[in-house]
C-alpha cells in the first residue's frame, strides 16, 4: 500500500509539472530583451523605400511619435537615421521642414512564454524535506515584435499626404533544457549573449541553419 501511495504521489506531482505558460516579461529590459527590440526596429525598415514614400528625396522632414511603448524614442531614432539613408533631411523643428513624418506604433515589446514538463519544486508536510525542481523538458520562448505606420502630412498647412502600409518584424530568442542539464538556445539575433555559467572553449559547440543560431550547451 505504502508503495502504491508513493506512485500516486510522483504521478500527480509530474502531472502537475506539465504546464505551457505565456506572459509578459517582467525585467528592465535585459540585453536579450533589447536585442530583441532594437533588431525587431531594423528589421522592419526596408533598404529602400522607392513605392513606400511619395515625398521627393531631398525633402525636409520632422518627425513624432504616438504609442504605447515606453522604447518608441529608439524607434523614432532608427527611423531619423534610415530616412537619412533614403535622402531626407531630418529637422528638429517643424518651422524649418516641408513635411511632418508621424509615426503610429501600433506594438513595440517583447512576449515570454515557457513549457515545461516534469516535477516542479514541491515543498509538502507528506515529506521531511524539499525537492527542487526535475525538468525533463523546459523551454523558454521570448519574441521582439514591432509594428507601426507612418502618417505624412504637408508643412506649414498640415495637408494629408499618404499613409504608408505597416512596418513590421519579429525576432527570437528560445531557451531550451532537456533532462536537467542539457541546454539549447535558438535565436535569430546576429549578437546574441551567451546565457548560463563559463564554460571552457572546449566545451562549446554551435551551429548555424538557415539563419537560425543554434548553441548546444553540453
Amino acid at each position: 500500500m505504502p508503495k502504491n501511495l508513493t506512485l500516486i504521489v510522483v504521478s500527480m506531482l509530474f502531472a502537475a509539472g506539465c504546464s505551457t505558460m505565456h506572459s509578459a516579461t517582467q525585467s528592465q529590459r535585459a540585453a536579450i530583451e533589447q536585442l530583441l527590440i532594437s533588431e525587431a526596429v531594423l528589421r522592419s525598415l526596408p533598404q529602400d523605400s522607392d513605392g513606400i514614400l511619395s515625398i521627393p528625396q531631398g525633402a525636409r522632414v520632422v518627425i513624432d511619435t504616438s504609442g504605447i511603448s515606453a522604447d518608441q524614442i529608439l524607434l523614432q531614432r532608427t527611423l531619423g537615421g534610415w530616412l537619412g539613408q533614403q535622402g531626407y533631411a531630418v529637422q528638429k523643428n517643424e518651422d524649418k521642414a516641408d513635411y511632418r513624418v508621424s509615426v503610429i506604433v501600433g506594438a513595440l515589446g517583447t512576449e515570454l512564454g515557457n513549457s515545461f514538463f516534469g516535477m516542479p519544486p514541491v515543498t509538502s508536510q507528506l515529506i521531511p524535506f524539499s525537492l527542487p525542481e526535475l525538468a525533463l523538458y523546459k523551454a523558454q520562448y521570448q519574441t521582439g515584435y514591432v509594428k507601426f505606420h507612418m502618417d505624412i502630412f504637408e508643412l506649414p498647412g498640415g495637408t494629408f499626404v499618404q499613409s504608408t502600409p505597416p512596418f513590421l518584424a519579429e525576432t527570437h530568442f528560445n531557451n531550451h533544457t532537456v533532462l536537467l542539464f542539457f541546454t539549447i538556445n535558438s535565436t535569430d539575433l546576429e549578437s546574441a549573449p551567451r546565457l548560463g555559467s563559463v564554460r571552457s572553449s572546449a566545451g562549446k559547440r554551435s551551429q548555424q541553419k538557415n539563419g537560425q543560431k543554434y548553441d548546444l550547451g553540453w
